[in-house]
């Protein structure tokens, strides 16, 4: 769970509706034609601008904001030279049924026991990352249809409500209703861009570069195993990845 964006979110929802209460109540703020118009207009919006399972899926890569898959670097390095060891002691074939924290770390080095050699290995793995990259990019580009359509749909609101108040100038018990409309549309498609899904990007965003990193050490531990290198090298290798605290923690523990 990932504490920072499930209170940021929280934390930004609260304050909003402290605000309205504090200013007399949910009440006023509710509009079930604005909710139709922006909420229910964007969501079939966003769904014409890509292919229905993409737009499904969204949603479960959506709830990586708050669950991302914990891959810690220090973790990988310490487990990395190990099998260094491991491979430089016994060969190749006694990495087999070596346990690792992910599928992707264990294709690369069942390709190594299988006699790939480093090129071989290095053009498959870059695959799967561009692979990774485009389906993120594709998830990621849904959130950003919502960032986008969002604001719009509320401006459209706001124009139907103009118009249906201009119409009805006559009727003073129509012009509040319409006024609503008018307003609460606008509010919601802000509320959706800038609360839900604009900071749910940057998270998102974040999530792919810190994978990307990830594996990229993978590679480069493979690649070094594949070589022959020594599990000193490698670490030194590896350990320029991490932050210059990490980098001391880890080697005070070596």
């Amino acid at each position: 769970m990932d504490l920072a964006s499930l209170i940021g979110l929280l934390g930004a929802i609260g304050m909003i509706v402290f605000a309205m209460v504090s200013g007399g109540g949910i009440a006023p703020f509710i509009d079930v034609p604005s909710i139709l118009i922006v909420f229910g207009g964007t969501f079939f919006a966003v769904m014409y601008t890509c292919p229905l399972p993409t737009f499904l899926g969204s949603f479960g890569a959506m709830s990586k904001a708050f669950l991302p898959p914990v891959k810690a670097q220090d973790e990988l390095i310490t487990r990395m030279v190990e099998l260094a060891g491991i491979a430089r002691k016994d060969g190749m074939m006694a990495l087999e049924g070596q346990e690792v924290p992910d599928k992707f770390w264990a294709k690369g080095m069942q390709m190594l026991v299988d006699g790939a050699d480093e090129k071989k290995l290095t053009s498959q793995m870059q695959t799967e990352i561009g692979a990774m990259k485009t389906r993120h990019e594709a998830m990621q580009g849904v959130v950003g249809a919502w960032i986008d359509i969002a604001p719009a749909m509320g401006m459209i609101g706001t124009l139907v409500g103009l118009v249906l108040m201009l119409g009805n100038m006559a009727d003073p018990k129509a012009i509040g209703p319409a006024m609503a409309v008018a307003l609460l549309t606008t509010l919601y498609g802000a509320f959706i861009a800038n609360v839900l899904f604009l900071p749910m990007r940057t998270v998102l965003e974040n999530y792919t570069s810190a994978e990307i990193v990830y594996r990229g050490m993978v590679i480069t531990g493979l690649q070094n195993i594949a070589r022959g290198e020594s599990p000193r090298n490698i670490q030194d290798e590896l350990v320029a990845n991490l932050a210059p605290a990490a980098q001391a923690k880890l080697e005070a523990a070596a």
